[in-house]
């Protein structure tokens, strides 16, 4: 029903370009977001009844004040919440300071400690409207480079090629890559990316800018054991965590653990 619903939307379309060297799992099927994955988390926070949200509010202390949580940010005053829901990666729960450090038990400790994270980098090469980039797939997965895993040109991957808008393409390095570089001067890990990147597709011109992103928690490799997508830390005031970790890393992953974390919410209001 979820993929129902974002389809009739326009939110997801069928992914119908050519992407090379995928491997098809069976009675699977894939798709994109034309405007882009944040479409779908824009569309499902206009479905929140007037939510008001707030970005950029890095967190980094929890404790009990009052029947209610504290919740301390790096910037501004701290704020007082009747309950939480963490959904960041697993470590970043656990580097959290205050009362939530004791709330957490010695078993739920060994089971989110358990959790693992593959890291990468995601390279975006920026053109000027009208450049041409003669490749003749929209995407193609690398098997063979120990730097490059995936490259995307991603307004053909969408199917959204437009004189009006210049093209942009995504590079993806190998897992391997990701651990090895994940402390290195991100100025050096671009140049390195982008040798690799010249080797496999020479004919690509010059971009007109380019972002370098280090994705440190990149895709689950094990999740939380024995989990039901979310796990309670504390029942009166509710926190409770979830997310990919307790699940797996892709949409049906997420909106499982979504699922599971809505009915525990709603059996504790």
């Amino acid at each position: 029903s979820f993929y129902e619903e974002l389809l009739s939307h326009g939110i997801l379309k069928p992914l119908t370009a050519p992407i090379e060297g995928m491997v098809a799992k069976e009675g699977s099927c894939n798709y994109m977001a034309p405007q882009g994955i944040s479409s779908v988390v824009k569309y499902y926070l206009k479905q929140s009844a007037g939510a008001d949200v707030f970005y950029e509010q890095h967190v980094t202390r929890i404790s009990l004040r009052d029947g209610k949580w504290e919740v301390s940010r790096k910037m501004g005053p701290p704020e007082l919440f009747d309950i939480v829901i963490l959904t960041m990666p697993v470590p970043q729960i656990l580097q959290l300071q205050g009362d939530i450090v004791n709330i957490i038990n010695e078993s739920q400790k060994q089971q989110l400690e358990s959790v693992s994270y593959s890291s990468r980098y995601a390279l975006g090469l920026f053109y000027e409207a009208g450049t041409r980039i003669d490749v003749p797939w929209a995407a193609e997965y690398i098997t063979d480079n120990p730097c490059i895993r995936f490259i995307s040109i991603d307004n053909k991957k969408r199917n959204i090629e437009s004189p009006e808008i210049g093209p942009s393409v995504v590079v993806h390095t190998t897992v391997t890559f990701g651990s090895e570089h994940l402390d290195s001067d991100p100025a050096e890990v671009q140049q390195l990316i982008l040798s690799h990147l010249e080797r496999i597709v020479p004919s690509l011109p010059k971009p007109a800018s380019i972002k370098c992103q280090k994705w440190r928690y990149s895709q689950v490799t094990k999740a939380v054991p024995n989990c039901l997508g979310q796990m309670i830390l504390h029942t009166q005031p509710l926190l409770i965590c979830g997310g990919d970790g307790f699940t797996r890393s892709n949409f049906d992953g997420c909106i499982d653990s979504a699922m599971s974390l809505a009915e525990a919410v709603k059996s504790h209001l």
